[in-house]
């Protein structure tokens, strides 16, 4: 039976001014991380919080999180990487943006690594001429070479966010020059801001084509932020994808949960006669490819 990977982004960077529901606690992190996996979520993904503030890269903090969910179940728990300065202060450069990554990949306490292969702007679709400019999610390729780099040292696989169809094959390229373990690739679509495709057929048909002809036999997710990707959860399970939900993904102000979305996105795999990966079973295809 075809298994689906259910990755669960617990939080994302947004602070519960714009998304009210997210555990921003290190106990709430774990506790929302283990209810999801045990309701049928393949991977973790989780932004860190130190008691509801900003957002921390100190891997001290993550080491709590990922060690935290993992002693009640075995899912992979992997971080995000901190932005730059959009100003063009490459603030502390590829090393200091990675070092957590690096931490906590020498603890033995990660199996992927976030490395974006190009830069977007989060310019919003409700935009107006007297907004403030859109932040620049920034990554010159030397930062992406860098954390390449990373994951090669420590045999983890770098997990690919597909902003914009040109970065499938920037980091198909960029994965191959530096021998890295194959990438996951995970498809940005979007209904509040204006990169890549709305969540619509045409837009999974355009970049699953596009992931055959670059990165053929390299797993893919639909995903996003600001969106609602249930509409294509069952395209996704019939062609041969996975799936990553959560609220960093969900709409901004979203009333769901992150447990109520995993479970939704189990019924909807289900529905299309395929099953929820364990673990073991998302282990066992990365080493086939």
């Amino acid at each position: 039976m075809r298994k689906v990977w259910i990755e669960a982004a617990l939080n994302g960077p947004w602070s519960r001014a714009y998304q009210p529901g997210i555990p921003d606690t290190i106990e709430a992190i774990v506790a929302e991380g283990i209810a999801c996996a045990r309701a049928g979520a393949t991977i973790i993904h989780t932004h860190a919080y130190d008691g509801g503030g900003p957002q921390t890269f100190d891997w001290q903090v993550y080491a709590r999180i990922i060690e935290g969910i993992r002693a009640a179940v075995d899912v992979p728990v992997y971080p995000s990487i901190p932005g730059l300065d959009a100003r063009g202060n490459v603030a502390d450069a590829a090393a200091t943006r990675f070092a957590h990554i690096e931490a906590l990949a020498e603890r033995g306490l990660l199996e992927f690594a976030v490395v974006d292969p190009g830069s977007v702007n989060f310019t919003l679709t409700a935009t107006t001429a007297q907004a403030k400019p859109a932040d620049t999610y920034l990554n010159p390729e030397a930062h992406i070479r860098h954390g390449l780099g990373v994951a090669v040292r420590h045999g983890i696989h770098p997990a690919f966010a597909i902003y914009e169809p040109g970065f499938i094959r920037a980091g198909a390229a960029l994965a191959r020059a530096s021998g890295v373990k194959t990438p996951i690739y995970r498809f940005m679509f979007s209904q509040q801001f204006a990169f890549c495709f709305p969540p619509k057929p045409y837009g999974l048909a355009a970049l699953v084509t596009l992931m055959e002809e670059e990165a053929s036999g390299a797993p893919w997710m639909t995903s996003g932020l600001g969106v609602d990707i249930t509409p294509l959860i069952s395209d996704t399970a019939a062609r041969g994808g996975h799936i990553r939900v959560g609220l960093e993904d969900a709409l901004l102000g979203s009333t769901a949960t992150n447990l109520r979305l995993v479970e939704d996105a189990v019924r909807l795999v289900r529905a299309e006669g395929a099953e929820p990966a364990t673990a073991a079973d998302m282990r066992r295809e990365l080493a086939g490819t």
